[in-house]
C-alpha cells in the first residue's frame, strides 16, 4: 500500500503538471518516492524542478522489502537490489535478499533530517541507527537534526477548552492549585495541595522505559507524593494489574490504562512534575506540552529530551538553592532505577522545601517557546541548501 501511495503521489504531480520546489517525505513508508522520483520521473524529463527532503522520526524500522513486493510501485525491485542503492546488506546471501526502503530514501534524497540535534548525533555516533548508521555517516553532509515543535494553539492553557479554568504565566499559581484540587477530587485522590502531583502521559511500550515508570510509581507512593499514569499500549497489562491489585483505591496513585485527550490536557495543567523516562526518544513532545502548562519535566537524558530539558542542579542549569533560574527540569542518565531515584528525590525535595522557588520555575517554563517558528526556519534553510 505504501509503495502504491508513493507512485500515486508522483503520478498526481505529473498528471496535474504540478512541479513543486520540494517534495518532503517522512519515514520509510514514503522513502520509495525519492527513488521513483529520480529514476523514473526526473529521468524521463518530468518534475524537473523538485528536490527531495526526507525526515526520519524513528530509526527502529528500516522498511524491509522484497524485490517482488516493490513491484507494487510499477517498477521492478531488482533495479534497487544494489549495495549502492537500497539493498539491505544484512540480507546478502539470504533467501530472499531484501532491500531497505529507508536506506534508499537516505541515498536518493537531497537532504535528510531527523527530529532533534541529539538524536542526529546518536544515530551517527551512538549506535541509535543500528546498521543504517554507516549509511548516514556516508551522507552526513546532507543530514541535519531539527527539533520538532508543538501546536501552540492546541496546547495553550490560556485558551484550552479542555480545562475548567484557563491560565497564563501570571495566573498559573492560583489556577494550577485549583486544577490540582479538581483532578485530585475527580480521580478520588487525597485532596492535599502539599503533596507533589507527578504524572506520566505515555504510550506503554518498551521504548518509554516501562520499568522506570513502574519504579517511579512505587517510589512516589513511598516518598509521600501522588502519581497518575495515563497511557495505553501492549505494555499496559502489567499496569492494569497494579491498578486492580496493589494500587486499587490507593489515596495517592491512579493508573489509567487508556487514551484520553481531554484528560491529558487536565493532567498537564494540574501536575507539578511530568515524568518522561524514555530509553530512547528521537524528539518527544510530552515534555514540551508539560512545560507549556507549568509542569516541570523529569526526563532521562536522551535524544530530544536532552535538547529540551536542562537540569536545574547542573552547571548549565544553575542551582535549585539559588535565585538563578537557568534550568527547566530534572535530568538523569542511565537506565537504572537508582539513577531515576536521584532525580526524583531532588524534585520532591525542591517542591516540598522551596515552594516559592518552585512557583517561579513553573512560571518560567511556561514562557519557553516550543512553537514551530524556529524549527520552520531550520527547514527553510534545509530546503534552500537542497536546491543549490
Amino acid at each position: 500500500a505504501y509503495l502504491y501511495l508513493c507512485r500515486s503521489a508522483l503520478e498526481y504531480l505529473k498528471t496535474y503538471q504540478n512541479s513543486p520546489s520540494i517534495i518532503h517525505l517522512h519515514e520509510w513508508q514514503t522513502s520509495a518516492a525519492s527513488m521513483l522520483y529520480w529514476d523514473v520521473y526526473h529521468e524521463e524529463g518530468l518534475l524537473q524542478d523538485a528536490r527531495v527532503v526526507l525526515t526520519i522520526h524513528n530509526m527502529d524500522n528500516p522498511g524491509e522489502c522484497r524485490a517482488e513486493e516493490f513491484e507494487a510501485s510499477g517498477i521492478s525491485g531488482e533495479t534497487y537490489m544494489d549495495i549502492d542503492k537500497a539493498m539491505d546488506e544484512r540480507t546478502i546471501g539470504h533467501n530472499p535478499e531484501r532491500m531497505s526502503l529507508l536506506k534508499g530514501g537516505i541515498i536518493y534524497s537531497n537532504a535528510v533530517t531527523t527530529v532533534s540535534p541529539s538524536y542526529a548525533r546518536e544515530t551517527l555516533e551512538g549506535g541509535a541507527a543500528g546498521w543504517l548508521g554507516t549509511i548516514l555517516a556516508a551522507n552526513r553532509e546532507k543530514y541535519h537534526g531539527i527539533l520538532n515543535g508543538i501546536d501552540t494553539v492546541l496546547w495553550d492553557p490560556a485558551r484550552d477548552a479542555n480545562l475548567p479554568c484557563d491560565f497564563t504565566e501570571e495566573t498559573c499559581i492560583e489556577a494550577k492549585a485549583a486544577l490540582k484540587k479538581y483532578v485530585q477530587t475527580g480521580l478520588g485522590l487525597e485532596v492535599n495541595p502539599d503533596k507533589p502531583l507527578i504524572i506520566c502521559v505515555s504510550r506503554l511500550v518498551p521504548q518509554k522505559g516501562l520499568h522506570l515508570i513502574r519504579h517511579a510509581i512505587d517510589r512516589t507512593a513511598e516518598w509521600g507524593g501522588q502519581f497518575v499514569l495515563l497511557g495505553s499500549g501492549h505494555g499496559g497489562g502489567d499496569f492494569q494489574g497494579l491498578a486492580e491489585g496493589e494500587y486499587k483505591d490507593h489515596p495517592d496513585i491512579r493508573l489509567l490504562i487508556m487514551y484520553n485527550e481531554t484528560l491529558s490536557h487536565l493532567l498537564f495543567a494540574a501536575s507539578d512534575i511530568t515524568l518522561v523516562p524514555s530509553l530512547f526518544e528521537p524528539c518527544g513532545l510530552t515534555q514540551m506540552c508539560a512545560m507549556r502548562y507549568g509542569s516541570l519535566p523529569l526526563v532521562r537524558r536522551t535524544g530530544g529530551l536532552a535538547d529540551t530539558v536542562v537540569d536545574v542542579d547542573s552547571k548549565e542549569g544553575g542551582n535549585a538553592g539559588s535565585d538563578q533560574l537557568f534550568g527547566n527540569g530534572y535530568v538523569f542518565d542511565g537506565v537504572s532505577e537508582g539513577e531515576l531515584d536521584g532525580a526524583l528525590r531532588r524534585a520532591l525535595d525542591a517542591f516540598k522545601g522551596r515552594r516559592g522557588w518552585w512557583s517561579s520555575m513553573q512560571q518560567k517554563v511556561m514562557g519557553l517557546d516550543w512553537s514551530w517558528s524556529q524549527p520552520a526556519a531550520g527547514y527553510v534553510d534545509v530546503y534552500r541548501a537542497a536546491r543549490k
